[in-house]
């Protein structure tokens, strides 16, 4: 037993991997900008900044030297100018420049939205619709370029001359104080297809992807030194790093504990109380098979089933708590607020247990062994208790364990509308307000626990029936 829980715990890492890797690609590739989605579209490029800088959105994808800041969006011209927009009408276009930004003779200021930082490396990327004929510089104040060895003093800033090969030039320069400014001087009319800034980053490895799995690595390694001088590194534990939600600022592991009390008080009494009315009514309806009372559990079975989840709810607030006064139908300050929300889970997931648990436990009822069992004067509510139900437990351990996962995820309807705050509740909000870093959780963790569920579900199978061995 022992073995086999090791093999299969180590067989779980690549799937916990990919649910990783899966989750990492929904958030930071598919989605889009996860700053623009939370944020809006109107706010500042500096906020946004901001945004993606404390969440390692601003960083390479995977692995790279180089990445984009919202400084200067990527400007290509005419399609998407970027924050050369309102420049375009003082450039001019010319005929002969048709689908570039025709610039020159004299000095273009290059807009940023914001200040570079200082001490931090960055490149400009310039392309031109054809090879410059005339010759082209960059006066900078406030950054000291790298790799160039012609840059002239002037009252303005130092002026580099570009070297441009083909169409295209690309200078590198360090930030040294407050507000650089960054001038193109051009000696003739030129056309300008694309402009871009980029941001050196410390080291390649410095990525989303490493960034998202620093997060989720729950220790450090520290260098030391002692007295001598003698290096060493050591382990420490830091926990997992789930991010901060944008809407409370708060921690997203602290705000998945403080939901999931009430979660568990409401989907718990709902998961023990459907297993146990559906179990016992599956074996009155084997008991009591092909008469009246098997068959008004089949018709009662598919009438809940045919109810929507939303009718239920409606209904029971309506009926039971405003027309009849018997239950609360708001909030959650003690266990009169949860009898309703839980009466009507247990009632919506009935019939659906009814039928499965009837099915599993008819199919066994038709078994030689019960056949035998009767021969042998065995009463019938021994079959069912002590035979019937032990081997029907396979199905049902099934179900039931597969289920477990989701308890800890809450009933996003009930939570909803009965205003109990556990994570459905707290799982709507985050999708309603662009909470990426919640609803990433959410996604995460109920994925980690379906496939622990998984594990626990083939133990259940030993466990209970002596056929099944783990090898």
């Amino acid at each position: 037993m022992t073995g086999y829980i090791v093999r299969r715990t180590l067989q779980m890492v690549p799937t916990v991997g990919g649910v990783i890797l899966i989750t990492f690609v929904l958030f930071n590739v598919v989605g889009g900008s996860p700053a623009a989605m939370t944020l809006g579209k109107h706010v500042s490029p500096q906020l946004l900044e901001e945004f993606d800088e404390q969440r390692g959105f601003n960083k390479p994808l995977i692995w790279g030297w180089w990445a984009v800041t919202r400084a200067h969006p990527d400007a290509f011209f005419p399609e998407d100018p970027g924050l050369w927009r309102d420049h375009l009408a003082d450039v001019g276009r010319g005929a002969e420049d048709a689908g570039y930004l025709a610039v020159g003779p004299g000095e273009l200021r290059i807009p940023l939205a914001f200040s570079l930082r200082p001490g931090t490396r960055y490149r400009w990327i310039m392309e031109f619709g054809h090879p410059p004929r005339s010759r082209i510089g960059l006066i900078m104040r406030n950054a000291v370029p790298q790799g160039v060895s012609s840059a002239e003093p002037g009252s303005t800033g130092q002026l580099v001359r570009l070297a441009v090969r083909g169409r295209k030039t690309v200078v590198d320069f360090t930030v040294t104080g407050k507000d650089p400014s960054f001038v193109l001087r051009i000696e003739g009319r030129e056309s300008l297809r694309s402009i871009r800034l980029r941001r050196r980053m410390p080291h390649p490895w410095d990525s989303q992807l490493f960034f998202y799995l620093r997060q989720l690595c729950p220790v450090i390694f520290l260098r030391e030194r002692d007295e001598s001088g003698r290096g060493g590194v050591r382990l420490k534990w830091k926990g997992i790093d789930l991010g901060y939600s944008y809407s409370t600022n708060q921690r997203v592991s602290r705000m998945l504990l403080d939901g999931l009390v009430p979660s568990l008080t409401l989907t718990i009494p709902i998961f023990i109380g459907g297993l146990i009315c559906g179990v016992l009514a599956a074996l009155l309806c084997a008991y009591f098979r092909d008469t009246m009372l098997d068959r008004l559990f089949v018709v009662l079975s598919v009438a809940l089933m045919s109810i929507n989840y939303l009718v239920w709810i409606v209904g029971g607030q309506y009926l039971l708590g405003y027309r009849l006064g018997w239950f609360p139908v708001w909030g959650y300050e003690s266990w009169s607020y949860l009898l309703l929300p839980v009466i009507i889970g247990i009632l919506r997931g009935l019939g659906a247990d009814i039928r499965f648990y009837r099915t599993v436990m008819l199919d066994e009822m038709y078994r030689d062994y019960v056949r035998t069992a009767e021969a042998k004067g065995v009463s019938r509510p021994g079959i069912l208790f002590r035979h019937v139900l032990k081997n029907a437990m396979i199905p049902i351990i099934t179900t039931t364990v597969i289920a477990i996962p989701f308890l800890y995820t809450g009933s996003l309807l009930l939570e909803s509308f009965f205003g109990i705050p556990g994570l459905g509740y707290m799982g709507v909000n985050a999708i309603n307000s662009s909470d990426v870093d919640v609803v990433r959780a959410l996604v995460l963790i109920g994925s980690v626990m379906y496939v622990l569920a998984n594990l626990l579900t083939d133990v259940c199978y030993a466990l209970v029936d002596p056929r099944v061995r783990l090898r």
